[in-house]
């Protein structure tokens, strides 16, 4: 079984959005983590989004990346830079991919404005991985 783990700041909303997307896209031969390098909470906005195409992260919990778990995965999948800076040294077999996404939190615009930014970083982060699979079933990775 493959591990994967989406990695970002907060882990409040890309990784969350992350996580439940692979676990609806990707089948159970993949194990699917996300964590942050600080633990901010669920946003309740990227639990809305995701409702909106049927997923339900209601009961995700934000999490901060354990270090001694780290070296477990396959794939390690930073969604934002400072993940990506703050990332520990990771063993030579494993993959590193870095996205980098803007934080849809940090949106600043009507209400509308915003959900509709969330919107358009959940089906960015859908695309991505519905490549990521492709690439993974062809051995691209």
């Amino acid at each position: 079984m493959k591990k994967i783990l989406f990695l970002c700041t907060g882990n409040s909303c890309r990784s969350q959005i992350a996580e439940g997307i692979s676990h609806d896209v990707f089948d159970s031969k993949y194990h699917i983590e996300s964590a942050g390098t600080e633990k901010h909470g669920v946003n309740p906005r990227a639990i809305d989004t995701l409702k909106e195409i049927g997923i339900d992260i209601s009961g995700y919990k934000s999490k901060t990346i354990d270090s001694d778990k780290l070296n477990q995965f396959d794939l390690i999948i930073t969604l934002c830079g400072d993940a990506k800076d703050k990332c520990p040294v990771l063993d030579k077999k494993i993959k590193h991919i870095h996205w980098d996404l803007k934080d849809p939190a940090k949106f600043q615009g009507t209400d509308l404005e915003v959900k509709a930014h969330f919107g358009y970083t959940r089906d960015l982060i859908l695309n991505k991985i519905k490549q990521l699979k492709s690439n993974l079933e062809k051995g691209n990775l």
